[in-house]
């Protein structure tokens, strides 16, 4: 059990039956009235902030999180579907719990899985990936004065924008947060 005074930023707690993460937490005090806390908390799988007010009082459950490695199998109608690597159970994720980082993650590659009381609830891949270009269409000479890009396919079928040097076969690393091209591999 957290007490108002253990809440901190970085603390991760069960509001609401949801885990959620203090981003902002600020003690305030005025004339007569109990102390409070003024917290804004990251809704640890949705990424939803709230702003939250907490009195002198009040005690919250420490949320039950730990991560795990896993290995993605394959995708389809469903969600995608991932082995635990240390108990090798098998597991789907909706395409709602696993969102843009289905474009980025490859059959057989390793991902860091989130379980929140003791079932999987989402899935994190590296910051940067890196990619093989399965599909681009030719660079038109001349095209090169300014900055121009074009659409190719990736491995895992997902089309990102890149210069227009990069053709098919090449290894391009993608930012997964902006899901832009950075480099060549």
């Amino acid at each position: 059990m957290y007490s108002m005074s253990d809440l901190k930023v970085g603390t991760t707690i069960t509001h609401e039956g949801a885990p959620y993460q203090i981003i902002r937490a600020e003690h305030s005090k005025q004339a007569r009235s109990a102390a409070v806390l003024r917290t804004k908390m990251r809704h640890v799988i949705t990424g939803q902030v709230l702003e939250k007010t907490f009195q002198s009082g009040d005690t919250l459950q420490p949320a039950d999180l730990e991560r795990a490695k896993a290995n993605y199998l394959y995708k389809d109608d469903e969600g995608l579907t991932f082995m635990n690597n240390q108990t090798f159970d098998q597991f789907l994720l909706p395409h709602s719990a696993v969102g843009e980082v289905a474009n980025y993650v490859k059959e057989g590659e390793d991902v860091d899985v989130l379980y929140f009381e003791g079932k999987p609830v989402s899935v994190a891949v590296p910051a940067k990936v890196t990619l093989t270009v399965v599909e681009s269409p030719p660079g038109v000479k001349g095209d090169s004065a300014s900055n121009v890009t074009k659409k190719v396919k990736l491995e895992t079928g997902h089309e990102v924008s890149v210069p227009l040097f990069v053709n098919q076969g090449d290894k391009i690393r993608i930012n997964t947060s902006t899901g832009e091209y950075v480099e060549r591999a």
